[in-house]
């Protein structure tokens, strides 16, 4: 085998091995109030959780939590026969109201302590 095709081979190997290296949903959970008091994720209208400071581990936890937010959120809208934007809406709202003091939120696309 040559150089290159030993090399394409790694990299294709690396490639699929990617997804797995993903943070669980539990990881995410266990984080994610820490990561909230840090500041550097914060709730927004949509839903959905958003990186604040893009340090550490910030973006993988958005994207477990969000995973899951979007599939439960799924789940609620087809079980009362609504769209699935509502139910964005009205827990966005919810998880806004909830957050503590000291927290961010996004409010009119800027970030913003409550």
């Amino acid at each position: 085998m040559t150089l290159f095709a030993r090399i394409g081979a790694l990299v294709l190997a690396l490639s699929l091995s990617l997804p797995a290296l993903a943070m669980s949903l539990d990881d995410a959970k266990n984080r994610l109030d820490q990561a909230k008091q840090q500041g550097i994720v914060g709730e927004t209208p949509t839903g959905y959780l958003d990186v604040v400071k893009p340090t550490g581990q910030a973006r993988d936890i958005v994207e477990a939590i969000n995973k899951a937010r979007r599939e439960e959120y799924a789940r609620i809208a087809t079980k009362h026969g609504i769209a699935v934007s509502k139910v964005e809406a009205v827990a966005g709202q919810k998880a806004m109201d909830r957050t503590p003091s000291g927290q961010f939120i996004l409010i009119n696309g800027e970030w913003v302590v409550k």
